[in-house]
């Protein structure tokens, strides 16, 4: 039997408003984390994929999938893996995300304040486009460990895209977390469903977190924008991620968008839920 979806309180109008305008005080300040989902790369109408479903659909136009796998990004690119090759996912993610994303205004704004911290967890480069300019930071990306022969979980880059150690990274003023990988500087991606299954296997203990991340979150909220939770492994990543974080996290969506596992989600991780479109919000945080 379903359990019954909870009762939320969106914050909505003159509500709204006066949130996302004490969020960007905040985002100022440095005391709140913005967690980019793939609906802000799709502010910038770019031609890449901006939906999991999106990426889904470009597999299917170049391979042959089974039925189970069509409109799951994840489960295609195990299909893939599985009958042609790693390499071949590899390359299939470069091409979809090769297409340069402009940076969006918000984007631009993040860039320009001192935040400790900024989780992208899309895999374009239009975050790191936008940081470009700044000298003092740097980028730590989720990688698969298929084939790599390393018990490593994560990768650092500098500025220049360069990898770097973790030494460096505790130096940087701000510092790019991008989970899932990113197509700059390195074509890093977690996508399949392997990927994935070593590291939900060990995220409850956080060991796929860097320390750094950590360090970065605590005490500090999140601000969620562009962000989905219509899959069982988006809610675990935003969850462990949050994980020891303050108490105080917002998300910005349309609530009749929202499945019942959605709400439920915010319910359970306590999510102030801003009734808001993304242009809209980004607007106001951009200033």
């Amino acid at each position: 039997m379903n359990a019954p979806v909870p009762h939320l309180e969106f914050l909505a109008a003159a509500d709204a408003e006066a949130a996302l305008a004490e969020i960007a005080a905040m985002l100022q300040a440095g005391s709140i984390i913005p967690y980019l989902g793939a609906g802000v790369a799709a502010l910038a109408q770019a031609a890449v994929p901006t939906t999991p479903e999106a990426l889904a659909a470009f597999f299917a136009t170049k391979v042959a999938l089974p039925k189970r796998a069509k409109g799951n990004a994840w489960a295609s690119a195990q299909h893939i893996e599985s009958y042609k090759h790693r390499s071949t996912v590899t390359a299939l993610m470069a091409e979809a995300f090769s297409a340069p994303v402009p940076p969006t205004a918000l984007h631009r704004h993040l860039a320009a304040l001192p935040l400790p911290l900024i989780v992208d967890a899309w895999y374009d480069g239009a975050m790191r486009a936008a940081l470009a300019g700044r000298g003092d930071w740097g980028e730590v990306q989720g990688i698969s460990r298929a084939g790599i022969g390393e018990d490593r979980w994560y990768r650092f880059y500098d500025g220049s895209g360069t990898e770097a150690d973790r030494a460096a990274a505790s130096a940087w003023t701000t510092i790019l977390y991008k989970p899932h990988g990113g197509v700059t500087p390195a074509k890093n991606f977690l996508i399949s469903d392997a990927d994935y299954v070593e590291v939900l296997t060990e995220i409850d203990i956080q060991t796929p977190i860097p320390d750094v991340i950590k360090d970065r979150r605590t005490n500090r909220g999140f601000v969620f924008l562009g962000c989905r939770f219509n899959d069982q492994m988006l809610r675990t990543y935003a969850r462990q991620i949050t994980k020891r974080s303050s108490t105080r996290h917002y998300v910005v969506l349309e609530p009749d968008a929202l499945s019942r596992n959605e709400l439920r989600f915010l319910a359970e991780q306590g999510l102030t839920p801003i009734a808001m479109s993304l242009p809209r919000a980004a607007e106001i945080l951009a200033g």
